[in-house]
């Protein structure tokens, strides 16, 4: 596993430091991008701009593009053409460690946390605190505390397993690994698909807090409503392509499923190569 020292770039949300860059301006672009698995065209010319301290919302059916187009965003994937640009400069990214390099940080839907380990362990994976050849098992912990109490939710302690979590509780644990690196920007992907109504308030309240304090947040999600609620403009895509993006403070939920269904094509069935791709 990498060594970290003090350095680390570990900061509190709340100490997030201030962007050079004022809230307003473009912060990650996909320009044109297009991206190709075999016969099957994911995304074609699908343009996208995310700007500083805005939640952006990227919504779309199944197998409309979203997650190939976030996974260009994090390095997983290379467009076959077009241009991704991270504060006005064009980037490319050969893996995921160059997107994290920049202070761009996903959470996953599946959260990607693992099961048997302690909370502060998860927070620290792959980035651990060294003093020597000892872990700094005792700064770490704190420091997970530190995070999570600053968050202001009903969260675990730092030394709880995450088997024994409730969905909240995980959800909550992999925002914090997401905004405890002074990020840039965090992509959530169905941050609240698998949660109850109480903990997906919690869960929109937390992300909603961490916006008023500067977060930059790009929001994947099926659920219209929630959409409008936490964004303040939503990008629609469809099969590959973006097709529209609105305002949320003067569009409605009928806006937005027309542009996800669209007049024509919208009922065209995907191949399971399609699915797969996004």
């Amino acid at each position: 596993m990498a060594e970290t020292t003090e350095t680390s770039g570990f900061s509190l949300a709340t100490d997030r430091p201030e962007p050079d860059a004022k809230p307003g301006e473009p912060l990650i672009e996909a320009v044109d991008v297009t991206k190709t698995f075999g016969a099957v065209q994911a995304l074609r010319d699908a343009s996208l701009t995310v700007r500083r301290g805005e939640v952006h919302a990227l919504v779309g059916d199944n197998g409309a593009g979203k997650s190939t187009l976030i996974r260009c965003f994090t390095g997983v994937h290379a467009p076959n053409s077009g241009e991704l640009r991270f504060d006005g400069k064009a980037v490319r990214f050969a893996a995921p460690s160059d997107a994290r390099s920049l202070g761009i940080e996903t959470v996953y839907q599946d959260l990607a946390l693992v099961e048997d380990l302690q909370v502060w362990q998860n927070l620290f994976m792959g980035r651990e605190l060294h003093s020597g050849p000892f872990l700094r098992r005792g700064a770490m912990r704190e420091r997970t505390d530190e995070l999570l109490g600053g968050l202001l939710v009903n969260a675990p302690p730092s030394h709880a397993r995450v088997r024994g979590l409730s969905g909240g509780q995980r959800q909550t644990v992999a925002i914090a690994r997401a905004v405890g690196w002074s990020s840039s920007l965090v992509i959530m992907d169905e941050p609240t698909a698998a949660l109850g109504v109480r903990e997906t308030k919690a869960v929109e309240e937390l992300v909603a807090r961490l916006h008023g304090e500067g977060l930059t947040v790009l929001l994947i999600s099926h659920d219209v409503e929630q959409v409008l609620r936490m964004a303040q403009r939503v990008t629609v895509m469809r099969q590959g392509a973006v097709v529209g993006e609105l305002e949320t403070e003067s569009a409605g939920a009928e806006d937005i499923v027309a542009l996800i269904t669209g007049a024509a094509g919208g009922n065209r069935k995907r191949t399971d190569a399609e699915d797969a791709a996004g």
